[in-house]
């Protein structure tokens, strides 16, 4: 603390901002922008400072953030040692939300860090303090914390090391003999990616049955690698007695003893089980309105099912006449859960990459947040800590106040110069090569089609070669495997998905030259889950042999968030991004461990391109502060018209049902309760304004929230012909199946005689 606290004074002091301005010109707006940035860093230097004295002062505190350092040491398998100084600081600017909780959840708490940095470990490292600080007070079960992507690549780049770090954690709990369940890992995407239910008999297509899984060789695999012995040998199976779909490790003499992995895939077995950390795409919040289950995620279970291994029960339904998510189940009725209902409250909920969430996902998602935390509260008494990280800290603070109406905090604070910064600094290594190439009478396509040629005959060269090429380099031709691997796959990163085609197409013409002709693949928003997994693995795991890797990889955005693979190292751009925010994400994608090459090729016949083009070194050298304000707002019209019917939905289902003699599911079961409390619906239709923070200026949205309820009332009382369910009652349609359906979807026919 005292090297930190001698450098605050050196650059942050009153007489050197003074000094700074006087010989600087600044202007009275920057000056006042520096007072405000010193304060700012004050506080954060204070809470850096108070976080070491609660660990202090607090032994069981001081434990757990022992045994997490054990456990982060062990997960690390010497990839790392030590914590950067930056990853100590944010750990203990961050302990106290462990202990005043509902102070610290007013605020979202920013990680803002140069990707490659270690955000990912430094948010792990909180999330193993806080699990294993929930087991030494008592919450032997239940959700620390619920990490949400807004990409299904995110979440899937991110499953291996947060299963690493929780069965790294789990051996320092058997090691320690600490109560509770082992911890686990939640992966929450489902749809095409996993299921969301196993059913005894498919009976739609789509759906997943036993015999189904059982005929899959390794069915819905997330990870292949086992966080225990870190060997390649887990495999997948379903175990009918328990009901579940199992990953389990060969190896005999791994830890986990070839018992099932702590991981669940199929989205009722994390209601089930509710495992300690659960990871997943940000589309899954709309599961509020139609699975009981979520509200695992925000509050206690209904119950807990008699037989051993069936976990915990939910709302009873024709097909589960006890509440048991298992098939069939006999155990009869549930007992109470085996917590105090407040203990179930997650400790956080993640926000990654949270410049995504902008235009219209991020309006839908604050209706949804608002929802989460108003329904955990009224269940638990608490409210969620929020952590994010983010790409930007433009506009960060109304974004912030927009989603989750909450006060924004970003850690590490700017620095006061660029490039000398206390957590970080410019070195002389070299981390990313920018080149801007200007084509003139030539095509974008055509001079990427060159540059591919030209890397790859390179590598070639080297392979067959390598004598001359590296007394070329003067490097020592010991180094050629490495320099093969690490630079001889390339990324093609397009705007659109044309651009990207004429990549995959012209590999099957105009490379016809190279030997062995290149290897492509695709990864796209039209890219399936099994095949994005796939390629992962093999760029992380190349083959053997040079002529049956990867050599090529047509990417679009899907890949500029998430994607942690240190062979990728030379990536050739296709025009520039339309958002410098894109343009800093997509170009971080490579150069994560060793200096990379990023060449872009910008469209000159594009104003904004030839004017990048015009002053490029000084585009890269300061991109961070041309990023574009993020475009959100909460208080939307269209939008609340597409949410009203999901936070409703969410309210009878997690909060109402529970407490109602019978089910909810139809209209006739709605009024019988409506009748019990007459003035049931009109506290729904007040505690939705409040979630959503409508006041008395907010006339048009408080209308439009007691027109939808009056609608809502009518049709409970006349329901049309064709209503079966409460949800077809909605005066405004169904609620939303995914966050991002918020346009009315068009259907699209064609005749085929014209």
């Amino acid at each position: 603390m005292s090297e930190f606290e001698t450098w605050a004074i050196g650059s942050w002091a009153t007489n050197v901002l003074e000094a700074r301005a006087n010989s600087e010109g600044w202007s009275e707006g920057m000056r006042n922008e520096a007072t405000r940035a010193a304060s700012d860093f004050e506080k954060e230097m204070s809470r850096v400072q108070e976080g070491l004295s609660l660990l202090k002062g607090d032994s069981q505190l001081q434990l757990a953030f022992r045994l997490m350092n054990r456990a982060m040491q062990i997960s690390a398998r010497g990839k790392y040692e030590s914590w950067r100084p930056f990853q100590i600081a944010f750990l203990l600017a961050n302990i106290r939300c462990l202990v005043e909780p509902s102070q610290e959840a007013d605020i979202v708490d920013i990680v803002w860090f140069a990707t490659g940095g270690g955000k990912t470990e430094t948010y792990l490292g909180l999330l193993i303090t806080a699990a294993l600080l929930d087991r030494l007070r008592g919450k032997s079960s239940g959700i620390t914390a619920w990490s949400r992507f807004p990409l299904r690549l995110l979440s899937l780049q991110q499953t291996q090391r947060f299963a690493n770090a929780l069965a790294a954690a789990e051996t320092v709990r058997r090691e320690e003999n600490i109560d509770g369940d082992p911890f686990s890992l939640g992966f929450l995407v489902g749809g095409t990616a996993t299921p969301n239910r196993v059913r005894k008999e498919a009976l739609r297509e789509g759906e997943w049955d036993a015999d189904k899984i059982d005929d899959t060789p390794n069915a819905f695999r997330i990870i292949e690698t086992c966080p225990f012995c870190r060997l390649r040998t887990v495999t997948t199976s379903f175990d009918r007695k328990f009901w579940r779909l199992v990953h389990v490790c060969s190896n005999q003499q791994c830890d986990s003893k070839e018992e099932p992995l702590p991981l669940y895939v199929v989205d009722d077995e994390i209601w089930r089980f509710l495992p300690t950390v659960v990871v997943g795409t940000l589309d899954k919040a709309a599961n509020i309105a139609r699975q009981s289950g979520m509200r695992g995620l925000i509050g206690p279970p209904w119950g807990l099912c008699t037989k051993p291994g069936h976990g915990y029960t939910y709302a009873k339904r024709s097909d589960r006449k006890n509440g048991c998510l298992v098939p069939d189940c006999v155990g009869g009725d549930p007992i109470e859960p085996p917590l105090n209902p407040t203990l179930f409250a997650p400790t956080f909920r993640l926000q990654d990459e949270l410049h995504l969430l902008r235009d219209s996902l991020g309006a839908v998602d604050a209706h949804y947040e608002a929802a989460l935390d108003s329904m955990q509260e009224e269940l638990t008494g608490t409210r969620a800590k929020i952590l994010a990280s983010s790409a930007t800290l433009t506009g960060y603070e109304k974004q912030v106040s927009v989603l989750y109406r909450r006060a924004a905090r970003v850690f590490p604070q700017p620095a006061p110069q660029d490039g000398k910064g206390f957590w970080t600094s410019d070195s002389a290594e070299l981390m990313r090569r920018y080149i801007a190439l200007a084509p003139r009478q030539l095509t974008v396509e055509f001079v990427v089609d060159r540059l591919i040629v030209t890397l790859q005959s390179a590598i070639r060269r080297l392979l067959t070669e390598p004598e001359t090429v590296c007394s070329e380099l003067q490097i020592d031709p010991a180094y050629r495997e490495f320099l093969v691997s690490t630079y001889g796959t390339n990324v093609v990163y397009g705007n659109t998905l044309q651009d990207l085609d004429a990549v995959v197409r012209s590999s099957e013409t105009q490379y016809a030259g190279l030997e062995p002709p290149p290897n492509i693949e695709s990864l796209t928003g039209r890219t399936g889950f099994e095949n994005v997994r796939e390629i992962l693995d093999r760029l992380e795991n190349p083959e053997q042999e040079f002529d049956k890797r990867l050599h090529l990889i047509a990417a679009s955005s899907m890949m500029s968030h998430g994607v942690d693979i240190d062979r990728l190292n030379v990536m050739i751009m296709m025009a520039l991004p339309l958002g410098v925010a894109e343009f800093i994400q997509a170009t971080a994608r490579v150069g994560r461990r060793w200096p990379a090459l990023v060449i872009v090729v910008p469209k000159m016949t594009r104003e904004r391109d030839a004017s990048v083009y015009r002053s490029f070194a000084e585009f890269v050298s300061h991109g961070d502060r041309f990023v574009e304000a993020i475009p959100i707002t909460r208080k939307s019209r269209r939008v609340l018209e597409r949410t009203l019917a999901g936070l409703e939905l969410a309210r009878l289902q997690l909060i109402h049902e529970p407490s109602s003699s019978s089910s909810l599911t139809t209209p006739r079961h709605l009024n019988a309760l409506v009748r019990e409390r007459p003035t049931l619906l009109e506290e729904d239709c007040d505690a939705i304004k409040r979630a959503l923070g409508l006041g008395e200026l907010d006339e048009f949205l408080n209308d439009q929230v007691d027109i939808w309820f009056e609608g809502f009332s009518r049709n409970l009382r006349e329901p049309p012909a064709d209503t079966r369910f409460i949800s077809d009652l909605s005066p405004t349609g169904q609620a939303m199946l995914s966050l991002r359906d918020v346009e009315e979807q068009s259907p699209v026919s064609g005749d085929s005689s014209q």
